[in-house]
C-alpha cells in the first residue's frame, strides 16, 4: 500500500542529531528526504562512535531512508540551488543558529516567497527568540537546564546525565509531530509556517508535574536514585548470577502480590502499605526485604517467579539481551538492513507499528553527496555544470 508520506518531499538541512532523526522518522513512513550536507564538511554523526572500516555506524541510523547531496549554502550558487531544490518541497528541517539563513538570504520570509506551502522546521538549542537564542545549544545543555540532570542520579551524588542523545532523541520525536501538525493545517489553509522548537522544552515536557508541585507547594524533586516518591518497592535488584532485574509498584495490587512473594506478607498490613507514598517513606524497609529475596536466586527464576505471581519485573538487558529477547523478535524491534557499503546492518525499526501503513526502513545511510549529481542534474545541470559547481567547493 502506500505508505502514509508517499509524495511528501523533506529537505534535511541539519545535523547532530535532533533534526537528521526527525528527517528520519518523516522517511520511515515514505517522505523523499534529501539530506543536504556541506561538500568538504559532512555530518559530524558521520564520525561520532565506533566505524567499521572507517564506517561510522551511528550515521547508518541517522541516515536512513536518506538521499545524499551536497551544498555549500554559504555560497550564492548554492543558496540558489537550495531554492530549487525546495521550489517544490513540502518540509524543511533545519538547525543552523539562528540568524544564519537569514544571513545567506535564506529566511522564512526568502524562502516562503520561493514556495508559499513548505513547512520550515527550526530546532535550535534555545528557540528563535529570547537572550540565549543565538547561544551554541547541545542535548547535553537541554538534560542539564530542563532538570532532567537536576532529578537524576543517587540522592548523595551529582546531578547526572544520559550517557546518550536523550534531549535530541525527544526533540527528534516532538519535531516530526509538529511536521505532521503544519502539514494538517496546511491542508486547510493552504500555507506552511515555521516551526521553532528548543530543544530545551520538549525534555522538560516529559519530566512530568515539576513545574506545577513547585508552584502550588513549593516542592522541588530531589534525587532519588532508582526510587520513587509515589511507590516502592521500586528499584533495580541484583541476583544471585550477579545480572539485575527493575521491579515497579504503580498499583498497589501489584505491590501486595510483590510482598507475598518475596515472603513478607505482613507488611501489608502495616496502614502505611496502603498509599504509594506510604510505602515510599519505607522504601529502606521494602527494598530490603525485595533485595534479599532477589539476591538468593538467578534471574530467570526471578522473572519467572514474578511472572507467575503476576508482578511487574523487567530485566536490566544489554544489548546482547535485547537481541536474544522474543518479545523484541515478535515485536519486529530489531531490523536487519540492506547497506551498499557495510552488506547489512542491524538497528532499531520503526518504533510503532501502523496496521494498514506501516513504516519501513528501506536502506541505511549512504554516502556523503552520493546522490548529488542524480539530484541536480534533474534540474538540467549538465556534467561540464556539475564539475563545475564542484571544483568550486558549491558541491
Amino acid at each position: 500500500m502506500t505508505a502514509p508520506l508517499d509524495g511528501v518531499k523533506v529537505i534535511d538541512l541539519a545535523t547532530l542529531f535532533a533534526g537528521p532523526l526527525a528527517a528520519a522518522f518523516l522517511g520511515d513512513f515514505g517522505a523523499d528526504v534529501i539530506k543536504v550536507e556541506h561538500p568538504a564538511k559532512p555530518d559530524p554523526s558521520r564520525g561520532h562512535g565506533p566505524a567499521r572500516d572507517g564506517v561510522g555506524l551511528w550515521w547508518k541510523v541517522l541516515g536512513r531512508n536518506k538521499r545524499t547531496v551536497t551544498l555549500n549554502l554559504s555560497d550564492s550558487d548554492g543558496a540558489a540551488l537550495l531554492r530549487r531544490l525546495l521550489a517544490d518541497a513540502d518540509v524543511l528541517v533545519e538547525n543552523f543558529r539562528p540568524g544564519t539563513l537569514e544571513r545567506w538570504g535564506l529566511g522564512p520570509a526568502e524562502l516562503h516567497a520561493v514556495n508559499p506551502r513548505l513547512v520550515i522546521t527550526r530546532i535550535s538549542g534555545f528557540g528563535q527568540v529570547g537572550p540565549y537564542a543565538r547561544r551554541p545549544g547541545f542535548g547535553t545543555l537541554a538534560e542539564a537546564m530542563s532538570g532532567f540532570a537536576a532529578a537524576t542520579g543517587e540522592p548523595d551524588g551529582p546531578p547526572t546525565l544520559p550517557p546518550f542523545g536523550l534531549a535530541d532523541s525527544v526533540s527528534a520525536l516532538a519535531a516530526a509531530y509538529a511536521v505532521m501538525l503544519a502539514l494538517r493545517a496546511r491542508d486547510v489553509t493552504g500555507t506552511g509556517q515555521v516551526v521553532d522548537l528548543a530543544i530545551i522544552e520538549p525534555i522538560m515536557a516529559m519530566l512530568g508535574p515539576q513545574i506545577t508541585w513547585y508552584d502550588q507547594l513549593g516542592y522541588i524533586q530531589p534525587r532519588l536514585g532508582n526510587r520513587s516518591n509515589n511507590n516502592a518497592p521500586r528499584n533495580t535488584y541484583r541476583c544471585a548470577d550477579g545480572r539485575w532485574v527493575a521491579v515497579s509498584t504503580s498499583a498497589q495490587s501489584i505491590a501486595e502480590r510483590v510482598l507475598r512473594l518475596v515472603g513478607r506478607a505482613e507488611l501489608i498490613d502495616e496502614p502505611w502499605f496502603a498509599t504509594g507514598s506510604g510505602r515510599a517513606a519505607h522504601a529502606v524497609e521494602l527494598d530490603a526485604a525485595v533485595s534479599a529475596w532477589v539476591a538468593q536466586r538467578d534471574r530467570d527464576e526471578v522473572v519467572a517467579a514474578f511472572e507467575q505471581a503476576q508482578a511487574a519485573v523487567g530485566p536490566v538487558y544489554d544489548v546482547r539481551d535485547i537481541l536474544a529477547d522474543p518479545q523484541y523478535a515478535a515485536l519486529g524491534t530489531v531490523r536487519t538492513v540492506p547497506d551498499e557499503e557495510l552488506g547489512e546492518v542491524r538497528m532499531q525499526n520503526v518504533p510503532f507499528r501502523l496496521a494498514d501503513t506501516p513504516g519501513e526502513i528501506r536502506h541505511a545511510g549512504r554516502r556523503h553527496g552520493q546522490d548529488t549529481d542524480a539530484v541536480f542534474g534533474a534540474f538540467g545541470l549538465s556534467a561540464d555544470e556539475l564539475a563545475a559547481l564542484r571544483e568550486r567547493g558549491v558541491l
